[in-house]
């Protein structure tokens, strides 16, 4: 699991998500936007980059998702009024979502229209997947969503959110926070993180990579918000360890070790862990580890049924490891996992 997620496994049959593989599903997973007030435009547009955009290079006839943004008067001034979103569906039309998405707006001690927590309570009551991006957590915690659960939100708002709701177990350290039927994301930029896990929780990891690929977004990205705060450079900065990275994950059936990393980095362990944890807020062997889990499972949606061979291939060495860490990661076993996103002929996707 990537260091800069939180996250428990998804039940099999969680009530929001819509996999492929599932056969009771005869329509595109539903995505609402609820656009209040002073909503931040970066992440509507994140959201309808993720969800309502069509993808013809996945070869796919129907879409992933359907999208719909929805607000609750005729016309809402966006932040800073730089337009007004009008001519959408009101807050009707949330009724019918798999998924609830809410962004951030600025004014976080404001709180929030009646109407908007409301339709945020309706749709969890009756079982959608209820997300955040940013600031929007505010509005997940005055609706009584996250009393009692982790949460995330922007790093800058940490004292205002714990001062306003103190019940809610805030951990201002990852990107986002699963857990399970509501979901937050730490600032404006890792409504892009979560919405690919999303992606991949709704669609595997395959797809997930091929729409990281269109947004030219890294499909996992490792850390915390810790490594967005503002900190005095060093003296003599670390080298990036973007050559490192790639050489690795060319050898990931391979049996590499963090000592097989420091040594081709041409650095101590020490020092290795160290610029890890500056860079990436993980360890080498966790990186290491999570992304032999990505390449684990797509080797199984692509149709690669010999547990032990996918063990060998990725890295993961036992075929009860491979089990182990599969579960782990995704809350499903491999067979189970290949069930919900296996592509019907094995084949890749080619995107």
């Amino acid at each position: 699991m990537p260091q800069g997620s939180s996250q428990r496994p998804a039940p099999p049959e969680h009530p929001g998500v819509r996999g492929p593989a599932d056969p009771s599903s005869r329509r595109p997973h539903r995505v609402a936007v609820i656009v209040d007030e002073g909503t931040n435009p970066f992440e509507v547009g994140v959201a309808t980059e993720l969800f309502g955009l069509a993808r013809p290079e996945l070869g796919r006839s129907e879409p992933l998702y359907e999208l719909t943004l929805c607000t609750p008067t005729p016309g809402v001034r966006m932040n800073h009024g730089f337009f007004t979103l009008s001519g959408v569906p009101g807050l009707d039309a949330t009724d019918d979502a798999d998924t609830l998405v809410v962004p951030g707006r600025p004014d976080n001690v404001v709180p929030r229209r009646a109407v908007v927590l409301d339709a945020i309570r309706r749709g969890h009551a009756r079982g959608a997947r209820v997300v955040s991006f940013c600031t929007g957590a505010f509005a997940l915690a005055e609706a009584g969503l996250l009393d009692g659960r982790r949460a995330t939100t922007h790093w800058r708002w940490t004292d205002v959110f714990r001062e306003l709701h103190p019940d809610v177990l805030l951990d201002p350290d990852v990107l986002f926070v699963d857990e399970g039927d509501v979901l937050t994301a730490a600032g404006s930029a890792a409504a892009l993180d979560l919405g690919l896990h999303l992606v991949r929780q709704d669609h595997g990891a395959e797809i997930a990579n091929a729409v990281s690929r269109r947004l030219v977004f890294a499909a996992h990205r490792d850390g915390g918000q810790r490594q967005f705060v503002r900190q005095p450079l060093p003296d003599v900065p670390d080298a990036s360890l973007a050559p490192l990275l790639a050489w690795a994950q060319e050898r990931l059936g391979e049996p590499l070790t963090v000592g097989d990393l420091a040594t081709h980095a041409a650095v101590s362990p020490a020092t290795l862990h160290r610029r890890f944890r500056a860079q990436l807020g993980t360890t080498p062997l966790a990186w290491l580890t999570a992304q032999r889990v990505a390449l684990a499972c797509r080797l199984i949606e692509r149709g690669e049924v010999r547990l032990d061979v996918v063990a060998d291939r990725s890295g993961l060495g036992t075929a009860a490891n491979l089990r182990e860490r599969v579960r782990r990661a995704t809350g499903l076993s491999p067979s189970a996992y290949r069930r919900r996103f296996g592509t019907p002929t094995g084949e890749p996707v080619t995107a």
